[in-house]
């Protein structure tokens, strides 16, 4: 089983963004020096509580940071950009690094409406337009328009040896047929999804286009948060509870809360329904438990990789929750 790293850039009550993001290089070292496959690092814009809004910047300090584990974002949000200018930008990230980027993409938001406006006014007409986007930007990518297009004498310099990988991310029907269509590996973010997950990533598989270069892969990620003992496990995931009951009501601006905090909360009957919702899509254990939960998640996806979501208030207990996993299953 391969396992990887999803990183949002948490940001804690007490915490700076700069503290974030340079904890967010610590933990694709540790990922690193732990025999992860992945670090993948997630774009949004104008969210409390999350550091990172461009991805292609952070990849270029992780990627300068580490030696060996790939490096990618989950995702860059196309429907923003103009795909010429995304794979300039990882071509300068897979010339610097490698046969170590990967180049995840999406198309959501990312934020709110009016965060949508600010970084491009035509976001729903740019959304309709996606799949065409993603035949755009995968030429780029190859550097294969052919003569007759408008872009065949346009390159996306520098020109790797190794292009980046191209993965399309989402968690519907939709994007699985998509990318099925398209011929690319699929992300499946279940920790995200209230549909059935396992009917979406078999839908990619059973339409997967086979080309004479690529094959169906898959990725699933999820929302794990492991310690050595259960208890412990519950309690650190507490803070990260809280703060999405928080972020539900809007009330989730000063980052992610203590858990001295999360565990003086009063929650309300209502609270508590959404607290149980939280927990169904979380994975919390210790490592024998957390291994076991995984296996199951990637035995019900038919994936041979997973990557996992851990978000706490404390860095050092997201640290040691990959390091705990890393040991179970990887030893």
């Amino acid at each position: 089983m391969k396992l990887s790293i999803l990183d949002q850039a948490p940001i804690s009550k007490g915490q700076t963004a700069k503290d974030a993001l340079e904890a967010a290089v610590k933990l694709a070292q540790i990922g690193e020096d732990n025999r992860y496959t992945r670090y993948w690092i997630a774009e949004h814009h104008d969210l409390p509580g999350l550091a990172c809004s461009a991805p292609e910047v952070m990849l270029g300090y992780i990627g300068a940071r580490t030696n060996r584990i790939r490096i990618g974002s989950g995702a860059i949000l196309l429907p923003h950009y103009r795909p010429y200018k995304v794979a300039e930008t990882h071509h300068v990230l897979a010339t610097l690094f490698p046969s170590r980027v990967d180049l995840g993409i999406g198309r959501s938001p990312g934020g709110s409406a009016e965060a949508s406006l600010a970084l491009s006014k035509n976001f729903l007409a740019n959304v309709k337009e996606f799949p065409e986007a993603v035949d755009e930007l995968k030429h780029f990518l190859a550097n294969d328009f052919e003569n007759d297009h408008m872009f065949s004498k346009v390159k996306a310099s520098p020109i790797p040896v190794v292009p980046p990988e191209l993965w399309l991310l989402g968690m519907s029907k939709k994007s699985a047929l998509l990318a099925a269509e398209k011929g690319l590996p699929y992300a499946y973010a279940d920790f995200m999804s209230e549909q059935s997950g396992g009917e979406i990533v078999r839908l990619y598989y059973d339409n997967f286009k086979l080309t004479n270069i690529n094959k169906p892969e898959s990725i699933v990620a999820v929302s794990v948060i492991c310690a050595e003992s259960t208890e412990k496990a519950e309690r650190i995931a507490s803070s990260w509870i809280l703060w999405n009951v928080l972020a539900a009501k809007g009330e989730a601006r000063d980052g992610i809360p203590s858990i001295a905090e999360a565990e003086s909360y009063s929650y309300s009957s209502k609270e508590h329904e959404l607290v149980s919702n939280i927990k169904r899509k979380m994975i919390i254990g210790n490592p024998k438990e957390v291994k076991q939960k995984l296996l199951t998640v990637k035995n019900s996806y038919r994936t041979s990789e997973l990557m996992i979501l851990t978000i706490t208030y404390q860095p050092e207990d997201r640290w040691e929750s990959y390091k705990l996993i890393a040991n179970e299953c990887f030893n």
